[in-house]
C-alpha cells in the first residue's frame, strides 16, 4: 500500500520522475545523493526508495534522532551518528557491509544541506574498504527528476574518480542553487 501511495504522491502530486534505475540485483554499495541543498530532499528520496521498494538504509546527525520524532528516522531505516565525537565511522561503516548479507547505505557526500567548497570523502572511502560500487543519484528540482547513474567502483585515482562524479552531477538544478558547488568536490 505504501508502494502505491508513494508513487501517486511522487508521480501525480508532485509531478516527479525517476531516470534511471536502481539495482536490486546489487546487494551491497554506497548511494550517494545530492545535491542535498534543502528539507525537501529527504522526503522525495524517502518516496524514491518507497517506490523501487529496494532496502536503503542512511545515517543523520543524531539530534534528528530525539524525541518527539526519532523514532519516525529510526523506522525509515535511519541510524544516527555523533558527529560531534572523533571516531571512525569509515570502519564502523565497513564493518557492517562486511557483517551483512545485503547493506545499501543511502548518504549525502557534502553531509549539509549548506553549501561546502568539497564533499566529504568518507562515502569514498567506505565504497574502497567494502570493496562495494558507488551508486549516484541526484535531486534534480528544475527537471524534478531523480537522475540514477550505474554502479561505480572506485579506482586508485581519486582525483579522476571524483571528476567521474562531478561529471553526473555538473547539470543537475538543485532545490536552492546557490548552496550547490558544482565546480569542484574535492
Amino acid at each position: 500500500m505504501i508502494h502505491v501511495i508513494s508513487k501517486f504522491i511522487f508521480h501525480k502530486i508532485l509531478g516527479w520522475k525517476i531516470e534511471g534505475s536502481f539495482r536490486g540485483d546489487i546487494k551491497k554499495y554506497v548511494l550517494i545523493g545530492a545535491p542535498h541543498t534543502s528539507w525537501k530532499d529527504f522526503p522525495i528520496a524517502i518516496l524514491t526508495r518507497n517506490i523501487i521498494q529496494i532496502p536503503i538504509d542512511f545515517v543523520g546527525k543524531a539530534s534528528l534522532f530525539k524525541p518527539p520524532f526519532g523514532f519516525i528516522y529510526r523506522k525509515l531505516g535511519g541510524t544516527p551518528v555523533d558527529r560531534t565525537k572523533s571516531n571512525n565511522f569509515v570502519d564502523a561503516i565497513i564493518n557492517i557491509y562486511n557483517e551483512k548479507e545485503e547493506f545499501r547505505l543511502g548518504i549525502s557526500p557534502e553531509g549539509t544541506r549548506k553549501y561546502v567548497e568539497k564533499w566529504k570523502t568518507g562515502f569514498y572511502y567506505i565504497a574502497k574498504g567494502a570493496n562495494v560500487p558507488i551508486v549516484m543519484f541526484a535531486f534534480d528540482f528544475k527537471n524534478k527528476t531523480i537522475k540514477v547513474n550505474e554502479p561505480f567502483y572506485p579506482t586508485d585515482n581519486k582525483e579522476k574518480d571524483f571528476e567521474y562524479f562531478l561529471n553526473f552531477y555538473k547539470d543537475i538544478g538543485p532545490a536552492i542553487p546557490e548552496q550547490f558547488n558544482n565546480k569542484n568536490l574535492l
